[in-house]
């Protein structure tokens, strides 16, 4: 299982790469970062600086829009990156929340996110597309066919997920509870089949907050209060599945009640508190939903957690890092859980008798 770690690009962009340098140092293979220019600085200037202090990590969004930025200047930009640093970019991508909503927007449609996926990869890697009428190319960008470009498609509901399956290099889930994960991972699998693909090839990436505690009940209580207002985040995306599937789990394409119903007691959202601790919009998330959305406890506890998801095919863990225990949770990470999950080989065999 590889390893991630996602980041609020929050001044001082400084910190940002500090912290994506720290976690390189302890075998993370991936810097996520928000997309929402508003709310937080620019992260495709704080991912050039990533790249420069950093080796081997990929970096990209979690998640960019198809409404806030041109597709072209997307690709552009992954490409430019690409030819600096080497082939180290990914773009993750949906239908658009904070970057569009704080702007009085709505998400996009699935038919402009689909047909966003397609132009943003065939132009970042160097192949002619047809957009907005006509073919069009970046003359200066390479193809890169070892390490090309991918695109991963963050989705809840049936109809998104049906999409990522169909046209996407990966799935990311941005939750970490696994009967959720069997759900979507499941529908994703199944959407490849139908289009021909091969299900096994559409990479999967669960993500969630992280936090690692002595085991303590108190410590659990704390880091509870610190990971509540990823609740309230997800919160605003399962609204509008109940809006389109409703909740009662029947119909063409059932919703998950464990997905579904935490939602009951939510009441609107203010975006100036997105993904911040202490979200007074979260007060509705009770304690279960935090304890199955989030890793939450000892070290061991967040292997097992690990293990269960690794068996239904996550290939990578992100944490949400948006709490007051950045580094530790990092060094927790790196001296006990990514060893823990590593292939044990052994240094020497032996010979029989």
């Amino acid at each position: 299982m590889d390893f991630g770690v996602v980041l609020q690009t929050t001044p001082p962009a400084s910190r940002v790469v500090e912290l994506s340098r720290l976690a390189e140092t302890y075998g993370f293979s991936h810097v996520w970062t928000f997309d929402s220019h508003v709310l937080w600085q620019e992260p495709y200037v704080v991912h050039s600086a990533i790249l420069g202090a950093t080796r081997k990590v990929v970096v990209g969004p979690m998640v960019t829009n198809p409404a806030t930025r041109e597709w072209s200047v997307t690709a552009s930009t992954y490409a430019t990156l690409n030819e600096m640093y080497g082939p180290r970019t990914i773009c993750g991508i949906g239908r658009g929340d904070s970057a569009v909503r704080t702007l009085s927007g709505r998400p996009t449609t699935l038919a402009t996110l689909r047909e966003a996926v397609h132009v943003i990869r065939e132009l970042a890697n160097g192949r002619p597309v047809e957009h907005r009428g006509q073919t069009v190319r970046l003359p200066w960008a390479r193809e890169s066919p070892g390490a090309p470009t991918e695109v991963w498609v963050a989705a809840y509901g049936p109809k998104a997920l049906a999409l990522t399956g169909e046209v996407a290099d990966g799935f990311i889930l941005q939750l970490g509870d696994p009967d959720i994960a069997a759900w979507t991972i499941g529908a994703v699998r199944q959407a490849a089949a139908a289009a021909g693909r091969d299900p096994g090839a559409v990479k999967v990436c669960v993500a969630a907050p992280a936090y690692v505690t002595d085991g303590s009940a108190a410590a659990l209580e704390h880091a509870r209060a610190q990971c509540r207002w990823f609740g309230g985040m997800v919160g605003n995306h399962v609204a509008d599945i109940v809006e389109r599937y409703g909740t009662d789990g029947g119909g063409e394409n059932p919703v998950p009640a464990a997905l579904t119903d935490y939602i009951a007691g939510r009441q609107g959202y203010d975006y100036n508190e997105h993904g911040k601790v202490g979200n007074t919009h979260a007060d509705f998330v009770p304690d279960e939903v935090v304890d199955r959305f989030c890793l939450l406890g000892s070290p061991a506890e967040h292997v097992a957690r690990l293990r269960e998801l690794q068996a239904l095919g996550v290939d990578q863990f992100a944490l949400y890092l948006q709490h007051d225990a950045k580094e530790q949770t990092l060094r927790a990470y790196g001296d006990l859980v990514v060893p823990a999950m590593a292939e044990q080989v052994p240094a020497l065999t032996r010979e029989p008798a």
